[in-house]
């Protein structure tokens, strides 16, 4: 196995962490968004840039409304919020795929710029929420009013367009769209896409031209990856009949959770605007009833995907069985179970935690602790699992996690992952959205 790159950092004051993380988004900072990083990933990604408006929130609040703003000025025509919004300014090649493979502009309802067809986890209508709260002035109540259309949209073409079984959850049509890209969870439905690592001998992979390749995803990952993206595009992006088209459908737990999860927040925020809540509430019941009929397994106690081509949930216990917390009505006996799950030697979650958070059963015989999300622990991850244990009545634990959390970043720095035993900092070294997320942790200690 590859040995761990060797810790560094080592902030001493909380004032000197959070200083840094304030100059590491002060650096990606890109005329009207936040890049997620300056080698690895040049242009604007969806649920990164909701991350970053929290962070942004505490510190340059101004910047957090732009963040959201630039985003959805991007947004298609039936609601989708795309998961990559391209800069025109950067050169052909300075990121791979870039918008030569995705071709977005000849497709319907597209807008102008360049994007992908993709969506990611559908956060943002609780980061505008937790902005707000965070900078509660009246520039932010009139962003929301700016916002609200726009989120109620994205929501309306997740119902829409993505409920392919019709049982009230969205797929997935791709294992970006997750935010998870290589998670075990994808194995089996991944291992059903025909495909051969030969075909990447054409392209230039970017992100093994900064990160160990060893770390990242494989060849036969990535010639899959393009095999779903082709067949997407080449029906326009278009959402109807998924089931004849698209070789990967998946109900994710986590981008389903954060649909629910949303509604929520548009309930609030319909509330701070005027508008009807009704609506959202009656919603977000109807999602985690959905999540919980359709995706909680009794067996584990946990939540799983299911591939909807195959019929069945999908067994490797990921830390994205855990997010189900998030939502404030799931039922007593589900969040319960994924204390249990979050407690067990699987995922380590304690009061005084001894190693972090790991996005995949660190007791499995395919834990990897340096490739991408087979295994290394992210902060948004962990951000979103804490706040779960927060809204089902275990502070202890969510210290324990946040502690957790703050730690690797004081050791390591802003690093995009982190090694799951030694917190060794993994990926780029100037990351977007831990910088802005450990500035919300920070918060709490004031």
């Amino acid at each position: 196995m590859t040995a761990a790159p060797t810790r560094t950092g080592g902030f001493t004051t909380l004032g000197a962490l959070s200083q840094h993380a304030v100059t590491t988004l002060d650096a990606n900072w890109e005329h009207d968004h936040t890049v997620p990083s300056r080698t690895l990933y040049p242009h604007q990604w969806s649920w990164d840039s909701a991350f970053i408006a929290i962070g942004l929130a505490h510190v340059r609040p101004e910047r957090a409304w732009r963040e959201l703003a630039s985003l959805f000025r991007a947004q298609w025509a039936d609601g989708r919020v795309p998961h990559i919004v391209f800069n025109p300014a950067l050169r052909v090649g300075a990121y791979f795929p870039g918008p030569e493979l995705w071709r977005s502009t000849d497709a319907q309802g597209a807008p102008a710029g360049h994007t992908s067809g993709l969506v990611q986890p559908p956060v943002h209508a609780l980061a505008a929420l937790l902005a707000y709260r965070r900078a509660p002035e009246p520039v932010g109540l009139t962003a929301l009013h700016q916002l609200y259309p726009a989120l109620v949209a994205q929501q309306r073409y997740l119902a829409d367009r993505r409920d392919v079984a019709g049982d009230g959850l969205v797929c997935i049509v791709h294992p970006w769209e997750s935010g998870l890209d290589n998670s075990p969870a994808w194995d089996d439905p991944m291992a059903a896409v025909p495909a051969e690592a030969a075909v990447m001998r054409a392209y230039r992979r970017h992100d093994t031209a900064h990160a160990d390749a060893a770390h990242r995803p494989t060849d036969l990952d990535y010639a899959r990856y393009l095999a779903i993206v082709a067949a997407y595009r080449e029906h326009g992006y278009d959402d109807r009949d998924l089931a004849d088209n698209q070789p990967f459908l998946v109900e994710c737990p986590l981008f389903n959770a954060a649909y629910g999860a949303a509604e929520h927040a548009l309930a609030e925020i319909a509330a701070l605007i005027g508008a009807d809540p009704g609506p959202h509430r009656a919603r977000a019941t109807q999602i985690t009833e959905a999540l919980v009929r359709r995706l909680y397994d009794p067996a584990t106690g946990t939540f799983q995907p299911r591939d909807v081509r195959a019929g069945r949930l999908l067994g490797a216990r990921t830390v994205l069985g855990l997010t189900p917390l998030i939502l404030p009505d799931l039922p007593t006996r589900q969040a319960d179970a994924l204390v249990v799950e979050a407690r067990s030697a699987r995922f380590g979650v304690a009061a005084r935690m001894d190693r972090p958070l790991p996005s995949h059963d660190r007791t499995a015989a395919d834990f990897e602790p340096l490739r991408y999300w087979r295994g290394p622990s992210w902060l948004n991850i962990g951000w979103l699992v804490r706040r779960g244990l927060l809204a089902h009545g275990h502070p202890d634990l969510a210290e324990g996690l946040r502690q957790s959390m703050i730690g690797l970043v004081a050791g390591a720095g802003c690093h995009e992952y982190f090694h799951p035993d030694t917190g060794a900092g993994l990926g780029s070294a100037a990351f977007s959205w831990t910088a802005a997320l450990v500035l919300d942790l920070l918060a709490d200690e004031e």
